[in-house]
């Protein structure tokens, strides 16, 4: 069979902001029986920063549920359940670090956090308006970001802005003022700022040994969700040679590989260090998280 050719939005997916915390812990909550029942064989390590990852997954979404139709067609054999679920998988995944990160000591961090995290993402939102008014950066992606009020949505739009730049680094590189290092915190302090808030509104939420098993079990379920639905892209659009850009790495920038090398899986084990710590946080264990102390 002749391997189909199915038009998409040529426009390259730029990182969204994940969603506030109530909607991530809905998203956990409905698929915690999942978690649960999750083969401990199945876990893998995290090598990857969750909050770019989930980052990049509800960016290329779009893309991806417009092919759903074409994979439903050719590949009757996909299990298309994958890609229905990957935008739960993914606020789980979100919301399930920010309850790991809700295990240290978040809450004495608030006010510094508050501090930094607002300067910060003034500057780099300057920084993405520059470059976006040069072509460099998505307009409509930076101008969602700046919409941004409040306290939830700052870290929301540090995480956004994060895996923006870094996504696009070997392009804007020496053409802004920002440095990778303020790229680098911005991810950090996204994350961090969330769980503070979550622990000044509700307390501390599971233990770390507990909040770490369901980070690691739902960050499991959001890369075999993904890997399985890159290798559907990969055999779509392998005559264009686009499935990377529909469908990137989570890895991309740690290893991952581009072009047609889509179709590997994502779930592998990069050579890469294992995710360091956050600062303010909690033991880096292998990961996981669950559903109490981000601001619901």
């Amino acid at each position: 069979m002749a391997k189909p050719s199915t038009p998409v939005d040529k426009k390259k997916p730029a990182p969204t902001k994940p969603a506030a915390p109530p909607r991530a812990a809905a998203a956990f909550d409905s698929i915690l029986p999942e978690i649960e029942a999750l083969s401990p064989d199945r876990l893998i390590s995290i090598k990857i920063d969750i909050p770019r990852a989930v980052s990049l997954v509800l960016g290329v979404l779009p893309g991806l549920l417009a092919l759903r139709p074409a994979i439903v067609e050719h590949l009757r054999q996909h299990d298309v359940a994958a890609l229905d679920r990957l935008e739960s998988y993914a606020l789980a995944a979100w919301y399930a670090h920010l309850q790991w990160l809700s295990t240290g000591g978040a809450e004495n961090a608030l006010k510094p956090l508050l501090a930094e995290a607002a300067a910060l993402r003034e500057n780099l939102l300057g920084d993405a308006e520059a470059l976006a008014r040069r072509g460099l950066l998505d307009a409509e992606t930076v101008a969602e970001i700046r919409a941004g009020h409040g306290h939830i949505d700052t870290a929301n739009d540090l995480v956004a802005l994060s895996a923006l730049f870094g996504g696009s680094w070997s392009d804007i590189a020496g053409k802004t003022a920002a440095t990778e290092d303020e790229v680098k915190r911005a991810g950090e302090i996204g994350p961090q700022l969330l769980a503070a808030l979550g622990v000044r509104e509700h307390g501390k939420g599971p233990g770390p040994t507990e909040a770490a098993d369901k980070r690691a079990r739902a960050f499991a379920l959001l890369a075999h969700a993904y890997d399985q639905t890159r290798r559907a892209v990969a055999y779509l659009r392998w005559n264009e040679g686009d499935a990377d850009t529909i469908a990137p790495s989570l890895y991309k920038g740690r290893g991952g590989r581009g072009g047609r090398a889509a179709a590997s899986s994502d779930a592998a084990p990069e050579p890469e260090d294992a995710e360091a710590p956050p600062v303010a946080a909690a033991p880096a264990p292998a990961a996981g998280a669950a559903p109490a102390a981000a601001p619901r």
